[in-house]
C-alpha cells in the first residue's frame, strides 16, 4: 500500500495478501477477502461480510454487514448488497461424495452470481446460482432468486417474481400512458417483450 493510499483495512479485517483492492474502499471490522479477490474503486465491504476467491467487484460497490459473496461472484459498478444477504455457488450442495467421503474443492465446480450495473439486493435475500441479475435492478428484502432477472426488475417472495419495474433512483416506476416513467428523475421507459428500456429523445 503506497503512502498515498486512501484504502482503509481495519485491524480485525483479514485480507488476503494476493487481493486488489481499488483506492478509496474501505473493509471493516471482522470482514474477510479471500485470494484473488478484486475489490474496485471506493467500495465499502461492511462488518464481517465475507468476499470469496476471485469475486469481482466494481467501482463504488456496497456490501453490507455480514453479507456472504462466494466466488464465483461478479459484481458490476455500483451494485449495492445489502445486510446478511447469500450469493451462493453451489448448485446440488454437498457435504459427503455418494460414498460417504468428505467432499472436497476438486469434487464440485463452484457457479456464480452476477450483478450488473446498479443493482441491490435486500437484507437477507439469497442469490441461487447460476443466476444473472439485470442493472438497476431491485431485489426485495428476504426474496430468493432462482432465475434471471431483467434490468430495472423489481422482484419479491420466494421464489422471487416481478411485481414492477425501477429506475436508477430505485423507486418504483409509475405507469404514464404507453411507458413507465421515474417519480424522481422523470425519466421515461418503454416495456416491450418483459423487458424494459429508457427512452430517449430519438425515440
Amino acid at each position: 500500500m503506497s503512502p498515498t493510499s486512501r484504502i482503509r483495512v481495519a485491524e480485525s479485517a483479514d485480507v488476503s495478501a494476493e487481493a486488489t483492492i481499488g483506492d478509496g474502499s474501505s473493509v471493516w471490522h471482522l470482514a474477510q477477502v479471500r485470494e484473488s479477490a478484486v475489490l474496485g474503486e471506493n467500495c465499502v465491504i461492511g462488518r464481517g461480510a465475507y468476499i470469496g476467491t476471485g469475486v469481482r467487484l466494481g467501482d463504488n460497490c456496497k456490501v453490507q454487514n455480514y453479507a456472504l459473496v462466494y466466488e464465483p461472484a461478479v459484481l458490476g459498478d455500483g451494485v449495492f448488497i445489502g445486510p446478511a444477504v447469500v450469493l451462493t455457488n453451489d448448485t446440488y450442495p454437498r457435504a459427503v461424495n455418494p460414498d460417504g467421503t468428505l467432499k472436497s474443492a476438486h469434487d464440485w465446480e463452484a457457479v456464480g452470481v452476477t450483478i450488473r450495473e446498479g443493482a441491490s439486493i435486500g437484507a437477507r435475500a439469497v442469490c441461487v446460482a447460476p443466476v444473472t441479475i439485470g442493472a438497476w435492478a431491485t431485489i426485495a428484502a428476504g426474496a430468493v432468486v432462482t432465475k434471471d432477472v431483467p434490468d430495472h426488475a423489481l422482484m419479491v417472495g420466494v421464489p422471487a417474481r416481478r411485481i414492477g419495474w425501477v429506475g436508477r433512483a430505485g423507486q418504483p416506476l409509475e405507469r404514464d400512458g404507453d411507458e413507465w416513467r421515474c417519480p424522481v428523475t422523470s425519466t421515461r421507459y418503454a416495456e416491450a417483450d418483459g423487458a424494459l428500456r429508457e427512452v430517449t429523445t430519438n425515440d
